[in-house]
């Protein structure tokens, strides 16, 4: 049999080419041309370091088992050296339940030992919003043009039809889970989330507001 319980992506992701690394012979001295000014932009592993140093964790693109470990790895890294406010940046499509599961449950595992902030921008979707909300609501932030989106988890299974209605019960279950989960963490009523979750719910940041979802709209860095 072959299962995968997901929330429905609304768009696929683009993967960009890896660029070829090359190699300087031994005897080779770079030309002044060729040697990094000291104020050059970041780029990659800089980058991230920067970002690292900075107790800032980003979240983008479709979740999966692959982000899921990168981010776990460095919430527990950044806890474990300080108990300093982390800074968790998302911007999701949504994607595999599992995933969303591990960092949802993971922010909160550290949230003790170092307070966490979820700041969403652009769009925070699907699996995507179950992250969000892992975060304690007053410090649930998004950006002005922040939207999110609620629904339903589908599934897909191949195999003997006893297989299937185990599958199709499973994701009863677990619909039902994650709407108690929204309920809680919006203020909504079970029966509300039920109704808005039976098809895409999309919100605005002012609508994310007024449904419970976000606990206020930021301009600048300065109000994390």
């Amino acid at each position: 049999m072959q299962s995968n319980i997901s929330y429905a992506t609304p768009a696929n992701l683009i993967p960009q080419d890896a660029g070829q690394k090359h190699k300087l012979d031994e005897e080779e001295t770079p030309s002044k041309a060729q040697q990094p000014e000291p104020n050059a932009e970041p780029t990659g592993s800089d980058l991230e370091k920067r970002l690292f140093e900075q107790r800032k964790v980003l979240i983008f693109g479709e979740i999966n088992d692959k982000v899921a470990k990168a981010v776990t790895g460095k919430l527990l890294a950044l806890a474990g050296a300080s108990d300093k406010p982390i800074d968790v940046y998302i911007n999701s499509p949504g994607g595999h339940v599992e995933s969303g599961d591990t960092i949802h449950d993971m922010i909160r595992f550290v949230d003790a030992a170092a307070p966490v902030n979820l700041i969403g921008t652009g769009w925070v979707a699907s699996a995507g919003a179950l992250i969000y909300v892992a975060g304690h609501k007053k410090r649930r932030f998004c950006l002005p043009n922040t939207r999110f989106l609620l629904h339903q988890p589908m599934g897909g299974v191949r195999g003997p039809a006893t297989d299937i209605d185990i599958e199709a019960r499973e994701i009863i279950k677990m619909k039902e889970r994650l709407n108690q989960l929204f309920a809680k963490e919006t203020g909504q009523t079970f029966e509300r989330i039920v109704k808005d979750t039976d098809r895409n719910y999309w919100m605005n940041a002012k609508e994310a507001i007024e449904y419970g979802l976000v606990s206020k709209v930021i301009k600048s860095i300065t109000e994390v």
